[in-house]
């Protein structure tokens, strides 16, 4: 069983707050949320009707066209340790077992700095557990990296589904510096799906 990844800087992750009490901590919705306990469905058809006709709209007779919202989670990253181990950032990102991954996103905010300004993308598991070591690369330039899987087997299974358990995020800079990014997780929650 894999735990959370708890950072030793004295940084807290609170949980996201759905119900709105004032002013909202960062990373929660300014205005009262609704939240589900499983994956959310969308689709006027959910079994098909053994025909192979397709629905118009708003029909409820045909071919089922039921299918799963896509959903994403961010935090705001730094390039410096938060959690004992040179270089790794521990987020409080977590992807809900038998989940794809379908995007990473990087937006840096404030460039990173140090010899080299690459990072690489992971679980508590494995740093390496999404991207290989420091295949994301943000050329200490402000803007938007977009993060793949590359061509390792390993990582492209991770994305296609993240496995029996709940996976944690984990960044691992290659030199620890001052940058600072959001860091974005698009995902199909527990859509139990793997090729």
């Amino acid at each position: 069983m894999t735990t959370y990844v708890v950072p030793t800087s004295g940084q807290v992750y609170p949980d996201i707050q759905t119900d709105w009490v004032g002013t909202q901590p960062n990373g929660s919705p300014p205005v009262p949320g609704t939240s589900f306990g499983g994956p959310l469905l969308n689709g006027t058809i959910p079994h098909s009707d053994g025909t192979t006709n397709l629905a118009g709209v708003g029909g409820t007779s045909g071919v089922a066209n039921r299918g799963y919202i896509h959903l994403s989670q961010s935090c705001v990253i730094t390039q410096a340790t938060n959690n004992g181990v040179t270089g790794q950032f521990a987020c409080p990102i977590v992807i809900p077992a038998q989940s794809q991954i379908t995007a990473i996103k990087l937006m840096v905010t404030t460039a990173f700095t140090g010899t080299a300004t690459t990072l690489g993308i992971g679980t508590g598991a494995s740093a390496t557990a999404l991207t290989a070591a420091n295949a994301v690369v943000t050329s200490g330039a402000l803007g938007l990296a977009t993060v793949s899987p590359g061509v390792v087997a390993a990582a492209i299974a991770n994305w296609d589904n993240v496995g029996t358990q709940d996976v944690q995020i984990v960044v691992l800079s290659t030199n620890t510096g001052s940058g600072v990014a959001t860091l974005t997780v698009e995902y199909i929650p527990q859509i139990n799906l793997a090729s």
